[in-house]
């Protein structure tokens, strides 16, 4: 795989602002996804003091779409008071859909179709669409043609009682019939990954999550957002377990391998609702409205891996090319970003970049907490990645930052991001 940097003029990711991940069933339960949409972009317009005029596009990304909102970003936009004239439309690619959906805001503003983007991504695992089965579908369809007692009744002529069960979304791979959590059970056994080391990372993440939220280096990131009945602003991640114990985690059963498995409910990421959103600008908009841009991006790459042998690794596949493109190594870079979706997948990740890249720092990764305790709108975290990110490279005076995640489909993407220092 070959990648290229950025072409063009300079893009700068200037702002960012996200609701909470809440676990999904909880203070979310009640709220589409562009509902949150509109709240991340709106909190965001307000904070960054954006001119609703100014904006030329709108680009979130979404994986579980609702019918009703066919076109998310268009209904986050309207709901979030840009102009009816800004155009939105929506992306996606798995759990790096607004990864890809950053990377088309950089491409378009580099070449000079735009100078100011909001894109981003916005997902609710509450209330996923279910449909009815195909055979009561089909019928459904064909009563808008009835036109009497009769017909209808003609409608109901060889349906089963198995045709009244729903039809859910699927959890597993199209083309392969496996979970992603079967994949990450793949992964420990092929690398040798034990429960214990699964464990220890995921307890980690919780700890550097309590401890970022605890420290408020979280907190300029997320918009309170109010949610019904009572409205009361939600102003913080509630799957982070700071108290959790490496004792409490090694009690918990496998979920995927039942007899002879290792991944668990507490090493894997959980289902989440929330949304985040970047705002992204050329150079010329940067200094035409005197804005101080957290970070340039430098360049993105996006790999398509083997469905069932490299479906979560697509961060060890993507890294090194755009690496070696910007002529540097992963020992320069001061600032990672990872997805976590499990402990296993992460530490496959670094197993296989380590022995490509050198030895990796792990102070350097996800060090305010990542997608094991945050959690993971699956459309969404791609745009947290890059918030927290460019928020740890100005507070630690870091010149590189790199983000990168798996998502299903064995797609892979990773973003390289640079500031003066």
């Amino acid at each position: 795989m070959t990648a290229r940097l950025l072409a063009g003029r300079p893009v700068w990711v200037v702002d960012g602002a996200r609701t909470p991940f809440l676990r999904s069933g909880t203070g979310f339960a009640d709220l589409m996804s562009y509902e949150l949409g509109s709240r991340a972009l709106a909190g965001l317009m307000i904070r960054a003091d954006v001119d609703p005029e100014r904006v030329d596009r709108l680009i979130m990304g979404t994986v579980i779409q609702e019918p009703r909102t066919s076109n998310l970003a268009r209904e986050i936009g309207l709901a979030a008071g840009l102009p009816q004239h800004v155009p939105a439309y929506t992306i996606t690619a798995a759990c790096t859909s607004a990864n890809v959906a950053i990377q088309s805001a950089m491409e378009a503003i580099a070449v000079g179709a735009a100078d100011v983007i909001l894109a981003g991504g916005a997902e609710t695992l509450s209330d996923v669409p279910i449909r009815f089965s195909k055979p009561v579908r089909q019928r459904l369809i064909a009563s808008q043609k009835a036109r009497g007692p009769a017909d209808y009744v003609k409608l109901l002529a060889g349906l089963k009682p198995a045709d009244a069960m729903p039809d859910t979304p699927a959890i597993a791979e199209f083309s392969t019939g496996l979970t992603m959590g079967e994949n990450a059970e793949r992964l420990a056994k092929r690398y040798g990954i034990t429960r214990e080391a699964q464990d220890l990372y995921a307890l980690a993440s919780h700890q550097r999550a309590a401890q970022a939220t605890a420290d408020g280096k979280l907190a300029d990131q997320i918009v309170p957002t109010p949610t019904p009945p009572d409205f009361v602003p939600m102003a913080a991640d509630n799957g982070v377990r700071g108290d959790s114990t490496i004792e409490k985690l090694s009690s918990l059963s496998p979920v995927y391998d039942r007899k002879f498995g290792t991944v668990t409910a507490g090493n894997a990421s959980f289902l989440t609702d929330g949304a985040a959103v970047c705002l992204l600008m050329s150079e010329e908009a940067v200094k035409a409205q005197g804005r101080e841009p957290l970070a340039r991006i430098v360049g993105s790459v996006a790999v398509a891996l083997d469905p069932v042998e490299e479906l979560l690794l697509g961060p060890a596949f993507a890294i090194p090319p755009l690496l070696a493109a910007a002529g540097i190594t992963l020992a320069d870079v001061g600032v990672i970003e990872l997805h976590e979706a499990f402990a296993a997948q992460m530490l496959a990740n670094l197993h296989v970049l380590e022995a490509q890249c050198g030895p990796i720092d792990p102070a350097k990764i996800n060090a305010w907490g990542g997608s094991l305790a945050i959690g993971h709108p699956f459309g969404a975290t791609g745009a947290r990645l890059v918030i927290t990110a460019a928020r740890r490279m100005k507070a630690e005076n870091a010149r590189w930052g790199l983000v990168a995640a798996c998502a299903a489909g064995a797609l892979g993407h990773a973003m390289l991001l640079e500031r003066n220092v």
